[in-house]
């Protein structure tokens, strides 16, 4: 099944365009030791495909021993709603890496808030080599939610490039 995916950015925090509150949802920063990481990343991404929802506990130790990225868990009046990882890159880049909510959160109108909770986050990290956030960009896939794109727009991420794979 042929999979298009989009990459998009925000060059600005004032593009930013928030959601809808929700009361009680926020950003948790967490350790990369914390036990919730893998298996989130897991729930949010098994019914998409994402690869990261495939690991090995392997795989998963080795990357969260190795990654130089922030995480954050979403939690919606205390019960982890989903996850934000924030990869600080050089250049004043910032990839919004990891971006989902998990299956009993989706379609109860979170998506919105959480993403401009998330989107303001990276905006407040620094970039690897010092110096302000210039860009916050991320992906998505034809496979993912398809609510995530519209919601990507919605908050005024705008797309910049695309590309067509093939399996």
């Amino acid at each position: 099944m042929e999979e298009t995916i989009t990459y998009l950015e925000m060059t600005a925090p004032e593009q930013l365009v928030p959601g809808r509150e929700v009361d009680g949802l926020t950003l948790e920063r967490v350790d990369s030791t914390c036990r919730d990481l893998a298996p989130v990343q897991t729930r949010i991404g098994a019914p998409y495909g994402w690869r990261s929802a495939r690991r090995t506990p392997e795989e998963w130790r080795h990357k969260l021993e190795s990654d130089p990225f922030d995480y954050y868990l979403i939690r919606h009046k205390g019960e982890i709603a989903g996850m934000l990882v924030v990869n600080p890159q050089d250049g004043g880049d910032i990839e919004i890496e990891t971006f989902g909510l998990v299956p009993e959160f989706v379609g109860q109108g979170l998506g919105g808030h959480a993403l401009t909770l998330c989107a303001r986050q990276a905006w407040a990290t620094a970039p690897r080599d010092g110096g302000p956030a210039r860009r916050v960009w991320l992906h998505t896939s034809s496979a993912d939610n398809p609510a995530a794109l519209p919601n990507y727009r919605a908050r005024g991420f705008r797309p910049y490039r695309t590309e067509t794979q093939h399996p």
